[in-house]
């Protein structure tokens, strides 16, 4: 049975594109449609990807995608002197007839961008991050081993050099996401704040990806960009004064190749933001 309107409606968005069909359009049946419908939303917020269930069917095959972020939430552990997130029910469905809650929250909690207004005056800030910039190649720098012995460490020009002889060169304007293992300790604040110790980027790793590279951010799985010893903040102020954004807290990183995946980053443009939690998937 074909769904009533169906070839009218493709017909109609192909002539709007300046398409014309080069035979008639064949008739489609309501499971085709109503699964082809679900597959083309999620194909327009992802125009790199024509998914189904899940999945996506690319020049390469079936690949997947994978939430590389944390459950927003009160408890979450949160940078040292940083204020409290707190929530509170406003309505219930049983009182009101709907449902919602009031959140009072730091900008810098749980997965979320720092933007160049963050360090920079004069910086953009989140309502003006082009979208363009929020989807991005990624490439994963595993340092998990060094890290559990040194927690204080820092990525470094080396590290990238060994993972390009191993991956490939890190693509122009790309996220370099550093997978340090932290996110596993996400669920103790103790453990995962480690008083104050938890690597990041050094600020030289990061001046040599903007300078040879050209990238487009850098992330982590841990609190900061910068490591836990950091009182410069040199690694956010590289980052930010070259107008780069990045992205804390995240997670999953090992569940993505080294290199080949896609990132989406959803940040709210808040105005005047100097960031703000994040939605953040990898598509491969």
């Amino acid at each position: 049975m074909c769904v009533p309107g169906t070839a009218e409606t493709v017909r109609a968005a192909l002539a709007e594109r300046g398409d014309e069909p080069q035979a008639p359009l064949p008739r489609v049946s309501r499971r085709t449609a109503l699964t082809a419908g679900a597959g083309a939303l999620l194909a327009t917020a992802m125009p790199s990807a024509a998914v189904a269930g899940g999945r996506k069917r690319g020049r390469r095959g079936r690949g997947r995608l994978v939430d590389l972020s944390h459950v927003y939430s009160d408890t979450f552990p949160l940078y040292p002197n940083s204020p409290a997130t707190r929530r509170r029910t406003h309505v219930t469905i049983e009182d009101d007839g709907f449902y919602g809650q009031v959140w009072e929250l730091w900008e810098h909690s749980c997965t979320h961008m720092d933007v160049p207004a963050h360090f920079i005056v004069g910086g953009r800030s989140s309502e003006e991050m082009r979208p363009s910039e929020l989807v991005a190649p990624i490439v994963v720098l595993d340092i998990s081993r060094r890290a559990e012995r040194e927690n204080d460490t820092q990525v470094t020009p080396d590290d990238v050099l060994r993972f390009e002889r191993r991956n490939g060169r890190v693509p122009k304007g790309a996220v370099v996401a550093m997978h340090s293992g932290w996110a596993s300790r996400a669920g103790s604040e103790a453990t995962y704040v480690n008083g104050g110790r938890f690597p990041g980027f050094g600020e030289e790793a990061v001046r040599w990806l903007l300078e040879k590279r050209r990238i487009g951010g850098i992330g982590v799985d841990t609190l900061s960009l910068d490591n836990g010893s950091s009182k410069t903040f040199a690694a956010h102020k590289a980052l930010l004064g070259a107008d780069k954004l990045g992205i804390e807290n995240l997670r999953n990183l090992k569940a993505i190749p080294p290199r080949g995946a896609t990132v989406y980053m959803g940040l709210i443009p808040w105005r005047n933001g100097s960031g703000g939690p994040a939605r953040v998937i990898a598509s491969h």
